[in-house]
């Protein structure tokens, strides 16, 4: 089995993952922390985990991998005691994708600490378990509109692995993470690795945005040839847009930086004129925080009580 078994433990018995024509799995990887705008990756991992027949058949040590002064655990207090913990997991589950093919998911928080144990404990396993390709999810907050379809970037290490999909020009530096550690480490060992970084509207970027969830699962399923299901998501995000739709419409004032907003996205997606940015030509475009601190004013107007009713900014 694998050489840093001393930070995870195996499950046992774990499921033949081979496909009826014996090919290994498909290893969809999505870690809560650093890139989870919209609650978009959370969301991915709780939708296949209930919506298909999982099995629970690696857990790693939290307590080696995470900082629980960065990122507390809940306690749940009841009257005049403690009663729960919400304690944190990293977990990766066998899941059967709607057409019985078994693919892996591995969720849970972003490893603080060891990343490069974590890595290498992950690669192992892949091997151990035969993976063919690997799938990285993250989730950005950028000045998009909702009242557009939700995007993605792409980027693999062949590139052939995301033809018809779209990748972000250009070339720079970005902070770093675990899934895209996972990303370039799995190609390093010969696995092919691909990933996805959904674009969440920066001003709906603390809530859970179901369009964002719905558009990861659309494309693990294309670029897995796994069958996975889709209408609940469907329905969750439309009702989700009728929902802020409803809402934007009575504050004038949102409503006027969601069409600003809309034309310079347009114009972008019209012109592609190689720029990095989704706010091309410098125009003016009010950031993500000024709409979004707008949205919040303006509930709280509405409920009286700071926003915190039955709204999606807070719900989810």
């Amino acid at each position: 089995m694998a050489r840093h078994s001393d930070l995870y433990r195996l499950i046992e018995p774990v499921p033949d993952l081979r496909s009826e024509d014996g090919r290994g799995p498909v290893l969809v990887h999505g870690l809560e922390g650093f890139s989870d705008a919209g609650q978009a990756i959370q969301g991915v991992s709780e939708h296949l985990r209930e919506s298909l027949d999982s099995q629970l058949i690696v857990e790693f040590d939290v307590d080696e991998l995470v900082d629980y002064r960065s990122r507390r655990p809940h306690l749940k207090y009841s009257f005049d005691r403690f009663a729960d913990y919400n304690e944190p997991t990293i977990q990766m589950h066998a899941v059967k994708a709607s057409d019985g093919t078994s693919f892996l998911l591995l969720s849970g928080l972003e490893p603080d600490l060891k990343w490069d144990g974590f890595t290498e404990s992950v690669i192992d396993l892949a091997g151990s378990f035969g993976v063919r390709m690997s799938i990285g999810l993250g989730a950005m907050p950028l000045g998009v509109p909702h009242t557009r379809p939700t995007n993605s970037s792409a980027h693999a290490s062949d590139v052939d692995l995301i033809k018809g999909f779209s990748a972000w020009p250009g070339e720079f530096s970005v902070p770093g993470n675990v899934t895209s550690l996972l990303e370039l480490r799995m190609a390093e060992h010969g696995i092919p690795s691909a990933g996805f970084t959904v674009h969440v509207p920066q001003y709906l970027s603390q809530t859970a945005y179901p369009a964002a969830v719905l558009h990861l699962v659309g494309s693990i399923a294309r670029i897995a040839d796994l069958e996975l299901p889709t209408a609940e998501l469907e329905k969750a995000a439309e009702e989700f847009t009728d929902q802020v739709n409803a809402q934007i419409a009575q504050s004038p004032e949102i409503l006027t930086a969601v069409e600003l907003m809309e034309k310079q996205y347009d114009e972008f997606m019209e012109t592609r004129l190689g720029s990095d940015s989704l706010n091309p030509g410098g125009k003016p475009l009010p950031s993500g925080d000024e709409i979004g601190a707008e949205f919040e004013r303006f509930l709280a107007q509405q409920t009286g009580d700071g926003g915190q009713g039955d709204d999606p900014q807070h719900n989810g």
